[in-house]
């Protein structure tokens, strides 16, 4: 996924609560990466809506909706962030609720986050929710739990839901929580954990935020983690140095392939690797917010590079990378939802490297992309700055 953007559309206002002061303290030193060249490809002029080589139909309308996930049936959960989890039919255009998700603590970026399934779901029916938790003395973080879901005509409920993983410190604060959750070809679950906005916690093995974490399905750590001889919170670490990774996705080789919001501007697309070092907050592309400079990747050959770097950014939320047919020049491309770039970007991959191909003006926040059961790409807009928290699907345009 390539970004560099051409306007920051409303960014101030999108990080409004995310400034950010210079890091201090210790950090970890890492490994030598194997090498992957920055992309450096000026972005592609965005589409304007008038000309979008798809239709857009708007099917309906969420409070504040951040994540969603196709069941069998076609159905729709979406999560709403105050912590409702929606049941949505698309052929029938009604919603109903989901019962027992976990109390969170709304506020800032946090909230109910992100749903998935089981890759047994089918006979299992368990499904994966990220929240924001609070603790003690005002401070919070990011915890994953399972339940399962039994569905009653258009409503719903969970059962027998159990925490199965928590970030670790608890923090003050209620940004960069990361928690997108996807299940790898490998069965595994994959959880990007943000580094809450405190800088050194990216290269600290003492702690599991700023990093991309492999767990089994119950939230223990496999024994071939790389890091699993450490123990603790250390076992759970696939790669660290990463800031607030919204986007997770595998390619067809089985490529894992993640997308993390950078600071002023230096948003990234990363090849994430076993035991790789990503090297936040020692280096990135953007600056700080009180314009501070951070060294560029460039002058630290020993943290892994990005593949695509977007400045000015775009500030990316939700990833797919598509496999449908109905969008064939699509096929095997990566699609990444736009905040303040208000679009949809599609990234083309060339094995390890990658590239910005097209970016689509779609006049909103768009928060989410899926790939729905017929091939059709469907967004959820954020709800801030006039975005209206609409779900959209994408057709093909008619020729």
């Amino acid at each position: 996924m390539t970004r560099i953007s051409l306007a920051a559309v409303g960014l101030a206002a999108l990080l409004a609560g995310c400034r950010e002061a210079p890091p201090t303290g210790d950090t970890a030193t890492p490994p030598t990466p194997p090498a992957v060249e920055p992309a450096t490809t000026p972005a592609a002029a965005a589409t304007p809506a008038a000309t979008l080589p798809f239709q857009v139909t708007a099917v309906g309308r969420f409070q504040a909706p951040w994540a969603m996930t196709f069941l069998p049936d076609g159905r729709l959960l979406v999560t709403e962030k105050a912590g409702v989890l929606r049941l949505f039919d698309p052929a029938t255009g009604t919603t109903g609720t989901v019962a027992g998700t976990p109390e969170v603590d709304h506020g800032g970026q946090g909230g109910l986050g992100d749903v998935v399934l089981h890759p047994s779901f089918a006979g299992n029916g368990q499904v994966y929710l990220s929240y924001a938790e609070a603790g003690e003395d005002d401070t919070r973080g990011a915890a994953v739990a399972r339940a399962r879901l039994v569905l009653d005509g258009g409503d719903g409920r969970l059962e027998d839901l159990e925490v199965i993983w928590r970030q670790a410190p608890k923090t003050t604060g209620r940004g960069h929580y990361g928690h997108r959750l996807a299940f790898g070809p490998d069965g595994h679950l994959w959880i990007t954990s943000g580094e809450r906005q405190k800088f050194d916690p990216a290269q600290d093995m003492s702690g599991n935020l700023g990093k991309v974490l492999r767990l089994n399905d119950d939230g223990s750590p496999p024994a071939d983690n790389p890091f699993a001889d450490q123990g603790g919170v250390a076992a759970q670490v696939w790669s660290l140095g990463h800031r607030n990774p919204l986007g997770i996705d595998f390619d067809g080789e089985g490529r894992l392939w993640v997308h993390e919001m950078g600071p002023a501007h230096g948003d990234e697309l990363n090849l994430v690797q076993r035991g790789g070092n990503y090297g936040y907050p020692l280096v990135s592309d953007g600056d700080h917010y009180d314009g501070t400079p951070i060294p560029d990747h460039a002058t630290r050959p020993e943290f892994n590079a990005p593949a695509v770097v977007w400045v000015p950014a775009i500030s990316p939320a939700g990833f797919v990378i598509y496999d449908g047919d109905l969008f064939a020049d699509w096929r095997g491309s990566g699609l990444i939802g736009g905040l303040s770039s208000q679009a949809l970007v599609r990234v083309e991959f060339d094995g390890e490297r990658a590239r910005e191909a097209e970016r689509f003006d779609m006049g909103a926040r768009i928060r989410e992309v899926e790939q729905g059961p017929d091939g059709a790409v469907w967004l959820l807009e954020d709800e801030r700055d006039g975005s209206g928290g609409r779900l959209l699907r994408l057709d093909p345009a008619a020729r």
